[in-house]
């Protein structure tokens, strides 16, 4: 998802074939010293997901093969228990991973929820060309797809769907269409630091077992991630078991050797994720303190030219006064030859300086009008800088009030107020950005659909405005900087007549503002709901 950082938009990065749609990803590389890192965006993509009602009894999916595994089939028994879901699944002809790309040892099987959270439910092992798994989760609703991995513990699924769940006459549940937007991570992109032919291959010979090559690849992929100088200490346990699994397999026993190898790829996917991280937050740093460099630096030059102006003007008056007194001279001298010439020439010097003071006054007004201008120029070039910047975070668009930045309801538990870890990554991001402009006010504002009483909404949507204000004091931005303030439900973006439009409705936005913008707004109610 990150020495300078050079940030690049590389465009399409790819198409990923699933079903009757396709899915168009794009991204962006972040350049951290050696290892590159790309985070992927979806643009669009669509299937079919079941809500799998509460303790409804169990129904069958099927499972057809996308464009890059055509041949491979399937189904899945899917029941509705006390709690929670259970799925039994069965695959037929499934080519092996590594057919698909050096990279691959496994495959692994998701569930995609409505909202496009993708959850590991456990690695999908291929005798021969086909497969079992019985797993649980604790969704509702989803949709199954069937990835190729380099090993079991990956957290966000390839581009290498082979296989997606198709909705049979006898499937029971409430079918929906829903867009999916997961991130899917590129082909390659665990291994673009790596030569394919430095993974360990698996071969079906029984002298190695699978999990001890995924555990070999996991730590190679780790450290082609640089989780050996980022994530040093859990890279190391990592490591540990690996060697722990290679000496229980040399001394032939299998279990604690599988055990091992299992362990070893969970932490050194860790360690990996944690690399990954640890690479961001170096990266913001870097950026936080190059944009402080330039302020300063404008701020001299500023400083400087301002200077030099007023050194220029002492200038200049001094040489007027010279001359001045000169002339006086001479006048005092021609006195004497005539008075006709002395009168005549004190009307000229009393013209020639009126003439001068109207052209000092007018220079004077347009240096001040030239500063001015300047001024404002430079407040709308921050604007559009920390617009673009608080963009690459969460959506934000410039209205009269400031910048004002949305965070969905998606960043929320359901009708609760507690941030998820994905919110608090994004918000610190935002505090990051907000910190390195001294002189910024942030305005949080919590709104919600109109289901529920208007006690119930005022009251949840002044509770995640707190919410967000809190963790953003908590983030280095002075409490006297942030305001909060909940409006419940009387302003909708949208109509509230569809579920799409009341999760629109359901947003905490933050009202960027300021001096160093060029906008001074005291009273948070100003606004109308069309300029939100």
């Amino acid at each position: 998802m990150k020495t300078n950082h050079l940030f690049a938009t590389i465009g399409l990065l790819g198409v990923v074939l699933s079903g009757p749609a396709a899915t168009q990803v794009r991204g962006r590389a972040v350049q951290t010293g050696t290892v590159p890192v790309y985070k992927i965006e979806v643009v669009s993509s669509s299937t079919k997901a079941i809500n799998y009602r509460h303790r409804s009894g169990s129904t069958t999916i099927g499972f057809k093969g996308t464009a890059i595994s055509p041949r491979a089939n399937g189904e899945a028994k899917v029941e509705s228990k006390k709690g929670y879901i259970e799925i039994e699944v069965e695959f037929d002809d499934l080519q092996k991973p590594r057919e698909l790309s050096p990279e691959f040892l496994t495959y692994v099987l998701w569930a995609i929820t409505p909202e496009g959270r993708a959850q590991n439910l456990g690695e999908l092992l291929v005798d021969g060309n086909r497969g079992k798994l019985n797993v649980t989760t604790e969704l509702q609703a989803f949709g199954l797809i069937v990835t190729a991995e380099p090993y079991f513990a990956v957290t966000a699924p390839s581009d290498t769907v082979v296989l997606e769940n198709v909705v049979r006459p006898e499937t029971r549940g409430q079918i929906q269409d829903f867009e999916a937007k997961y991130e899917l991570l590129k082909r390659g992109q665990y291994v673009r630091n790596l030569r394919p032919e430095t993974l360990s291959a698996f071969t079906p010979d029984g002298k190695i077992p699978l999990e001890l090559v995924e555990a070999r690849n996991a730590i190679l992929i780790a450290r082609g991630a640089e989780a050996d100088r980022w994530a040093a200490e859990t890279f190391e346990k990592a490591v540990s078991r690996l060697k722990q699994a290679e000496d229980y397999h040399a001394r032939k026993q299998k279990k604690p050797s599988v055990s091992a190898a299992r362990e070893a790829v969970q932490t050194a996917e860790d360690a990996r994720l944690i690399a990954v991280q640890r690479i961001e937050q170096d990266h913001q740093a870097r950026e936080r303190a190059a944009a402080a460099q330039r302020e300063a630096d404008a701020t001299a030059r500023a400083d400087e030219e301002a200077a030099r102006r007023a050194q220029a003007d002492r200038d200049r008056q001094i040489a007027e006064q010279e001359r001045l007194t000169a002339e006086k001279q001479r006048l005092a001298a021609e006195q004497d030859r005539s008075a006709s010439n002395a009168a005549r020439q004190a009307a000229l010097d009393a013209q020639r300086q009126a003439q001068s003071e109207a052209d000092r006054a007018r220079q004077s007004a347009e240096e001040a009008n030239r500063l001015r201008a300047q001024a404002e120029q430079e407040k709308a070039q921050l604007r559009e800088r920390l617009l673009q910047q608080l963009n690459m975070v969460l959506q934000t668009r410039s209205t009269a009030r400031g910048l004002i930045v949305n965070m969905s309801d998606v960043l929320f538990d359901t009708a609760r107020f507690t941030l998820k870890p994905g919110a608090r990554e994004k918000l610190a991001k935002i505090a990051g950005i907000v910190v390195s402009h001294p002189g910024l006010k942030l305005q949080v504002e919590g709104h919600t659909d109109r289901v529920g009483t208007d006690d119930y909404n005022l009251t949840l949507s002044e509770n995640r405005a707190g919410a967000v204000r809190d963790f953003l004091v908590q983030q280095g931005i002075a409490a006297s900087e942030v305001a909060s303030r909940g409006f419940g439900k009387t302003r909708p973006v949208v109509s509230n007549d569809t579920a799409a439009g009341r999760q629109q409705n359901r947003r905490v936005e933050i009202v960027v503002s300021g001096s160093p913008l060029g906008i001074e707004i005291s009273d948070s109610s100003a606004g109308s709901a069309n300029e939100r």
